[in-house]
């Protein structure tokens, strides 16, 4: 059993080390072609990372990251000056946040719970729903929502145009006389692409053959659990969150799917944005990666625990649900996992959290 184990490891180690062989896409020096000079700002790159997807027209400057990180925590970017982006996103639950459903600045409910934020450069849809697939994009929109921020773009801009602390810092950043949405967008996207997590024990297992000194018999086993599929006695969890090392699903369509939360949809999710009787029900697959400190789970947070998430799993899934995902109706039945392989994917789960990430100081409150 035990090198059962480790062969597992290996080869997702393996697949690992192939992804981060590729050569990774030039790094620009951050200068603009007037001549305005600008700091790069340096990512480290550990053996195991996948290779980067930096904005080619907006390359990381210390600048603009620095300017993207305090917009993010600064209350200005909403109507009454009362939320920032941070409100819902918190660094000690790896920017998600602990409430069932966002609020807004009227202290309204929202109808969906927050979205951690880490590695998003790699992302390519954005919201439960997947409506966005520019993260460029993405910023402004909860900056808008009537229902969230409350602050239209003129307004933005007004605000900022007339802070003696954001103009001298946008023309720093961007060599811009007039701050433009453009350049909200632009901070902000750089400052959460710079927001790399890939630091927990699974990936401190790369190079090693001493497993367990790193996690524990508990979580190898629940390892193992996620990679088998279901003939093979596993849980089959690989099948939605297999894109390793994200350990969650990046591409455009596949990012997309029913768990069978639901027979009837009240939040038709992407369906709602298509059109399309096929898309109802379909939310964005999110990464496990530091799903420990992320509860509530599942879009409108009905879930607390993680020990709630597998009991679902393993004996509540919906196979009337309409578009079911394909992976889960092949099985037919529930997995009927045994506490113990429950508790073991828990463990496992939780050997992907990232404590370097929550507490790096790059992305803590600048003010």
């Amino acid at each position: 059993m035990k090198r059962k184990l480790i062969i597992s490891v290996t080869l997702i180690l393996g697949l690992i080390v192939f992804k981060s062989c590729k050569k990774d896409p030039e790094i620009t020096n951050g200068n603009n072609p007037n001549n305005h000079q600008t700091t790069p700002y340096t990512i480290e790159r550990k053996a195991w990372y996948p290779p980067f997807k930096l904005p080619a027209d907006n390359p990381l400057t210390e600048e603009g990251v620095m300017l993207g990180r305090m917009l993010f925590y600064d209350p200005i970017m909403s109507r009454d000056s009362s939320i920032s982006c941070n409100s819902c996103h918190l660094q000690s639950r790896a920017f998600a946040e602990s409430l069932k459903v966002s609020k807004g600045i009227r202290g309204q409910l929202l109808t969906r719970n927050s979205m951690p934020l880490f590695n998003l450069m790699w992302q390519s849809r954005f919201f439960w729903d997947g409506r966005v697939t520019n993260l460029r994009e993405q910023v402004l929109i909860p900056i808008q929502a009537h229902d969230e921020m409350d602050l239209d773009l003129y307004s933005l801009t007004l605000k900022l145009n007339a802070s003696e602390q954001y103009t001298p810092l946008f023309k720093k950043a961007f060599n811009t006389e007039k701050i433009t949405p453009n350049e909200v967008s632009k901070a902000l996207e750089q400052f959460l692409t710079s927001m790399v997590s890939f630091n927990s024990k699974i990936d401190q297992l790369f190079g090693r053959t001493d497993t367990l000194n790193v996690i524990s018999a508990s979580a190898l086993r629940g390892l193992n659990l996620f990679m088998k599929p279901v003939e093979d006695g596993g849980a089959d969890c690989f099948h939605c969150h297999s894109n390793i090392p994200f350990f969650g699903n990046t591409s455009p369509g596949g990012s997309m799917a029913n768990n069978g939360l639901n027979a009837v949809f009240t939040d038709k999710g992407l369906g709602r944005i298509t059109g399309r009787p096929t898309d109802e029900g379909k939310f964005k697959i999110p990464s496990l990666r530091n799903i420990e400190l992320t509860a509530p789970y599942m879009h409108d947070g009905r879930f607390a625990t993680l020990d709630e998430v597998m009991d679902f799993y393993s004996d509540q899934m919906n196979f009337n649900s309409p578009n079911l995902d394909i992976n889960i109706l092949a099985h037919n039945q529930q997995l009927n996992l045994t506490q113990q392989q429950k508790d073991d994917i828990v463990e496992f789960l939780r050997a992907l959290t990232d404590n370097e990430f929550i507490n790096n100081p790059k992305f803590k409150n600048p003010f």
